[in-house]
């Protein structure tokens, strides 16, 4: 039951983050990328603070305070920075992109990330199995079907997306270093604080932020801070504790397919058969980057025992 009610959470999450592709596009019709991600990462950092107290609270009553790690505060910080240095240029980038391309094929273009990190794990001395270099395979046939024309040349939207996907994967890696250093929610509050406050110094710099666009633009910044933020990470703090770390992987790789579905039916987006191919193999790069068939055929197998024994 609890594996049910996990895997619930976690498709939850992925509908909410494949959502907010829809209100990122829609933020653009009001404000510029910065200011807008100025706007829902500061909210964004306010909304987890109760959530943070409230776990606290509960660990506290619990009396589970004796038995937890004690984490390092020049740990939450630094990692708390560097994730959130990463996040800004990846947000600034796929909110810049998403000016100039659709909410679907965003969703798609960033998932790649996934890809991308097994990659880059290489320069670490990590080993990169057969999946993944076949998934790495898919992934470049997908994004030649996405997003290349004719005159083998990206349309800007896509290519700044593209550009983002590089410090998406990089925010994986950081947030990896320093998982079991510190408080998840704290590392997460912390990250979007620096996100929000590298985004409000650059609207200043770069755009002429406006108060009344801000509270018109009020819906999609609301959906993204208290949604994605605070709803969407609780619930993936909670899924992930009761699923298998391969469904899961599973589950929240269906962003991308949520975000092309809610594009087609809120901003009436539509792709091409080509383009549609694309994000087929992409989706499936990105699950072999994740899943291992192995994996998968183990799962199928215990749950078919399961059944028989029921």
């Amino acid at each position: 039951m609890k594996n049910i009610k996990g895997s619930i959470l976690l498709l939850l999450t992925a509908i909410i983050w494949g959502t907010s592709f829809v209100s990122q596009k829609l933020g653009m019709n009001y404000v510029e990328p910065f200011t807008f991600g100025a706007a829902r990462f500061i909210l964004g950092a306010v909304v987890l603070l109760p959530l943070i107290f409230m776990f606290n609270t509960v660990n506290k009553k619990s009396n589970k305070e004796k038995n937890m790690v004690q984490f390092n505060r020049k740990d939450l910080l630094t990692g708390g920075t560097l994730c959130g240095c990463a996040l800004f240029f990846g947000a600034s980038l796929q909110q810049w992109g998403l000016v100039y391309t659709s909410a679907g094929k965003a969703g798609f273009i960033t998932a790649l990330y996934i890809v991308l990190v097994p990659i880059i794990g290489i320069f670490m001395k990590k080993r990169v199995d057969i999946y993944t270099w076949l998934g790495v395979l898919l992934a470049v046939i997908g994004l030649y079907l996405l997003s290349i024309k004719e005159g083998f040349f990206m349309e800007i939207g896509d290519a700044i997306i593209l550009a983002g996907t590089l410090f998406w994967a990089i925010h994986i890696l950081i947030v990896d270093s320093y998982a079991a250093k510190v408080e998840s929610l704290k590392l997460s509050c912390v990250q979007f604080l620096t996100a929000g406050i590298l985004s409000l110094l650059a609207a200043y710099i770069f755009e002429n932020p406006d108060i009344e666009a801000i509270v018109d633009c009020a819906g999609p910044i609301l959906y993204t801070a208290i949604m994605v933020v605070g709803v969407a990470y609780t619930l993936q703090i909670i899924g992930q504790r009761y699923t298998n770390p391969t469904v899961a992987s599973l589950l929240m790789s269906l962003e991308a397919v949520f975000s092309a579905i809610c594009g087609a039916l809120f901003l009436k987006e539509t792709m091409t058969s080509r383009e549609l191919i694309g994000c087929i193999l992409v989706f499936i790069a990105v699950i072999l980057a994740q899943i291992k068939p192995r994996e998968l055929i183990k799962i199928f197998s215990k749950s078919l025992d399961k059944a028989n024994i029921n």
